[in-house]
């Protein structure tokens, strides 16, 4: 069984000085044009995730102990309901390596598999030796319209002789009881067509296997081609919108990549379209933070249709709630928008709903859909403060984490959010409703100072936030204030976050001392390390990341957590890195519908850098490029061509660019 684990927390390798130290990184994986490559020498397993709009397939692929292809299709169809219609209710099936097409080579069985190469460009593929001179190559790819999993097996004969050979048909039914589904009876068919035939020197042939479900009564019908040159094409869109271009291949591709993860898990739900987390258990559902908090506000960066209405389509599920007894809204939306979850009670869900949805509205930069969001965002700041304590503090249940560590009875979270959620409105206010502005500008400063007086603290040696009223470790969230430009204990913030009590080698752990870590408490970490002007120190480590991540034993995307989940590729925590280089490297901050503040920080040892066909602020094609000019940097803005601003920089106040 393959471990998701971390190699070693940095345990010896941290010496306890001021910073933790970066570990050794050795990549698995090579970096190639637009596409990564593993060439198989020694045992070792792992898994992805790949999404379209009515299927979702976690593969596990690798090389046993004998260096044959070890490989699992776990495949979802979240729309294919199962009782209970609950958070985990997906149709699911997993089809070990023997669910496949029996290939004879001149009237005789294969020989197994050997793994020897794998590639990922946004579709898998797998390249195996059998012997004699021949090759097979397993190319998976989800498809993006229709309910199906696409296994393309392509038989090579590199040698000198002609071959016989037969792939073998296959075809695999299976009905499922009526009384267990939410709309009766599915059937789930695994087939494949046989074909055989003399394979010359040097050529290929193909054959593909379909893993397929639908309702008994509907016909749905694949085609294998279309669902390759469809997926083929999604990957060109996303790569072409938001394109980042640094002196550094890495980070470009972990970035492509990260654009890919996000966009690719929207699901065409009974309830309109639906961003889904994944992992074989977060689908047909829609959360506060997952969605509101985390990947809503990127959408309108990336420019992509299908998430931008996703993020319209999240939040109208959320304002469903709204009620005029100010109970609170759900965490989590699921069945296709026809249950909900609240297990955890209040996380602070008002908060991370309305910082997203003014956030997306600015960065969208359309008036309509702005108008549209502003009855939910007013809600949701009411009902927080009517959380409020007498000392000015919003209080709630819980925190993101739902009580696997202790929040308190107010922690420092929901309040940020809260903040941010406050600047936003005050920002879309003076765009929409100029007269309302003031009031939410002063309730945003009155917040500020309150969590400066009850969350500022000594903790762990550093001048930083205690994360609730007793709190006396150390705290990944104590980064959310820095994301959000909240500054007042910036330098002992910065210090312990960068410090061996917290940073370990798969980022910023979740308490000090405890080995759990979740990617997006790390991920805010960077924005907010990077966005208080301490790019250089932090660069590293975010290097270091990014190159684990993308090319280590675990790939190709962000995860969400360990323990638990095992390291599983949820998608909105791959948003969240996206959001690093946007609104950290780059530093661009909505002030208004068509208005932004910018702070490309270029570090010191690249020449230049830029972020093209942005698609926020209502733009269909801005670029942002800046380079070294002695001390200071040159930044130029253009939309659709036309120069916004040309300007020498000297790296301290944001720039401010307003669109026509």
């Amino acid at each position: 069984m393959h471990k998701l684990l971390p190699t070693a927390l940095l345990g010896a390798s941290l010496l306890l000085s001021a910073h933790a130290q970066i570990p050794d990184f050795q990549p698995r994986w090579r970096l190639e044009a637009g596409q990564i490559s593993w060439t198989v020498r020694d045992a070792h397993r792992d898994q992805l995730e790949m999404s379209g709009r009515q299927v979702s397939a976690v593969i596990d692929y690798g090389s046993d102990a004998q260096g044959r292809l070890a490989l699992k299709r776990t495949v979802v169809w979240p729309m294919l309901r199962t009782l209970p219609d609950d958070t985990h209710a997906s149709l699911m099936r997993s089809y070990e390596l023997g669910i496949t097409p029996e290939l004879l080579i001149d009237g005789r069985a294969a020989a197994p598999e050997t793994l020897q190469q794998v590639r990922f460009d946004g579709m898998l593929t797998l390249e195996s030796a059998l012997g004699q001179d021949l090759t097979l190559v397993r190319r998976l790819s989800p498809s993006p319209d229709e309910p199906a999993l696409v296994e393309r097996l392509e038989l090579v004969n590199r040698g000198t002789r002609s071959v016989r050979y037969q792939f073998k048909p296959l075809l695999r039914s299976e009905a499922t009881a009526a009384e267990a589904g939410t709309h009766g009876a599915y059937r789930i068919q695994v087939s494949a067509a046989g074909r055989e035939g003399e394979l010359a020197p040097q050529q290929r042939v193909a054959v593909d296997l379909v893993f397929m479900a639908r309702l008994a009564n509907e016909m749905v019908h694949v085609d294998t081609d279309e669902a390759f040159e469809r997926r083929a094409a999604k990957l060109a869109q996303w790569r072409g919108q938001l394109v980042l271009e640094t002196p550094e291949p890495a980070l470009n591709t972990m970035f492509d990549f990260a654009k890919i993860r996000a966009a690719e898990s929207i699901f065409a739900t009974r309830g309109g379209l639906m961003h889904g987390p994944g992992g074989t258990r977060y689908y047909a559902a829609i959360w506060a933070n997952d969605q509101a908090e985390y990947v809503n506000p990127f959408f309108p960066y990336l420019g992509d249709q299908a998430g931008v209405e996703s993020a319209f389509n999240s939040f109208r599920w959320f304002a469903s709630y709204m009620n005029a007894q100010y109970k609170p809204i759900p965490s989590s939306i699921v069945a296709e928008g026809r249950s909900f979850w609240n297990g955890a009670g209040d996380r602070g869900d008002c908060a991370m709903i309305a910082y997203g949805a003014s956030h997306f509205a600015l960065a969208q930069g359309d008036r309509d859909g702005a108008q549209r969001l502003q009855p939910l965002i007013a809600w949701c700041l009411e009902y927080n403060r009517r959380q409020r304590d007498a000392t000015g503090i919003i209080r709630s249940d819980s925190d993101e984490l739902e009580g696997r560590f202790p929040a308190g009875k107010a922690n420092l979270s929901t309040n940020v959010l809260a903040y941010a959620a406050l600047l936003g409105a005050a920002r879309l206010a003076e765009d929409l409703d100029p007269a309302g502005a003031p009031a939410l500008r002063a309730e945003a400063a009155a917040l500020r100072q309150a969590i400066d007086r009850h969350f500022a603290a000594r903790v762990g040696g550093f001048d930083t936030y205690r994360y609730y009223e007793g709190n006396d470790k150390l705290r990944a969230w104590i980064a959310l204030p820095l994301s959000f430009g909240i500054h007042e204990r910036q330098a002992g913030t910065v210090e312990a976050l960068l410090s061996p009590q917290l940073w370990s080698a798969n980022g910023v752990l979740t308490e000090a001392g405890d080995s759990t870590f979740w990617d997006r408490s790390t991920l805010y970490a960077f924005r907010g390390l990077m966005r208080s002007g301490e790019l250089e120190r932090v660069l590293p480590y975010f290097r270091y990341y990014s190159q684990r991540r993308l090319l280590g034993d675990h790939v190709p995307y962000a995860v969400e957590a360990w323990p638990e989940g095992q390291q599983r590729h949820l998608s909105a925590e791959s948003g969240l890195y996206a959001r690093v280089v946007v609104e950290g490297l780059f530093g661009i901050e909505p002030l208004g519908l068509r208005r932004f503040a910018l702070a490309p920080r270029l570090p010191q040892a690249w020449p230049r850098m830029a972020l093209r066909q942005i698609r926020a602020f209502g733009s269909q094609g801005l670029d942002i490029s800046t380079e070294r000019k002695g001390s200071q940097q040159q930044v130029r803005v253009s939309a659709q061509g036309k120069l916004l601003l040309d300007t020498l920089w000297d790296g301290r106040a944001p720039l401010q660019v307003a669109l026509p």
